[in-house]
């Protein structure tokens, strides 16, 4: 595998997590820590929920610009420096391995990073000399054509490289501002154990890990978890990566909410 890591991280709400609000202290330690278990990568490949486009698109810049693709936050958020340099060779690499497994792709030399990139990695690797590359989402939010991504990618050969999936295991936004109640705390409850089972039961094979992924609206209060489906998929692009379950998984409150990760390492 070329030494590759694989890690699924539920990113918080905007750029909170590095503003010290109180609601990230559990997603800040535990990235923290996580990066511990990871170490220093050579290179940073991201699929970020906040990344949709009708092909799968590549980053390809030599020095990215941020993003900043939030709203309403405090005025510093907009001033957020993560000054990564780009991959150019890896992003071509990416663009290939798609192409070679018939998915359609493009590089784009001009898009910068979002903050499902520049804002776990700022807690993560705070030094920002990592080079990164940013991999989109497909609009149609097929949760199996996610995986045959990552499925395609699983040859990539790159020393060292670290594979993100930036997302947010539970992402209702209506509900992170709504009175919690036993219901919706149950409700909440159920998809993680569903999901955390599903990722990381080592007792399930392959066909139906996939299946369940495949078929995740089935999963008990999917719909409450994910009215949309897009802080999910980067989940699916990792699981294709790996196809196995992982290695790891973590569990914590972010916006007083369940949430989770997973890493394969």
């Amino acid at each position: 595998m070329n030494n590759k890591k694989i890690f699924f991280l539920s990113h918080g709400g905007g750029p909170l997590p590095v503003l010290g609000e109180k609601s990230h202290k559990e997603l800040v330690e535990n990235l923290e820590r996580i990066t511990q278990e990871i170490g220093k990568p050579s290179a940073i490949l991201v699929i970020s929920a906040h990344w949709e486009e009708s092909v799968a698109t590549v980053t390809s810049a030599i020095n990215p610009d941020l993003i900043y693709d939030y709203y309403g936050f405090p005025q510093e958020s907009y001033s957020i420096k993560y000054p990564c340099p780009g991959n150019p060779k890896l992003a071509k690499q990416v663009w290939q391995k798609l192409k070679d497994a018939n998915i359609q792709s493009k590089l784009d030399g001009q898009r910068g990073f979002d903050h499902g990139l520049f804002i776990p990695l700022k807690i993560m690797y705070p030094e920002a000399d990592i080079p990164c590359v940013q991999l989109s989402l497909l609009n149609n939010l097929d949760s199996q054509q996610h995986i045959a991504i990552g499925k395609a990618l699983s040859s990539i050969e790159y020393e060292n490289l670290l594979i993100i999936g930036s997302g947010f295991s539970f992402h209702n936004m209506a509900a992170f501002f709504a009175k919690e109640t036993e219901e919706t705390k149950d409700k909440n409850n159920q998809f993680e154990r569903w999901l955390i089972d599903t990722c990381s039961n080592h007792h399930i094979n392959e066909i139906e890990r996939e299946n369940r992924l495949t078929n995740w609206s089935s999963a008990p209060h999917a719909r409450y978890c994910h009215p949309r489906e897009e802080h999910l998929l980067p989940l699916h692009v990792c699981y294709g990566f790996a196809q196995r379950a992982c290695d790891l998984y973590y569990e914590l409150q972010i916006l007083n909410k369940k949430a989770s990760m997973y890493l394969w390492k």
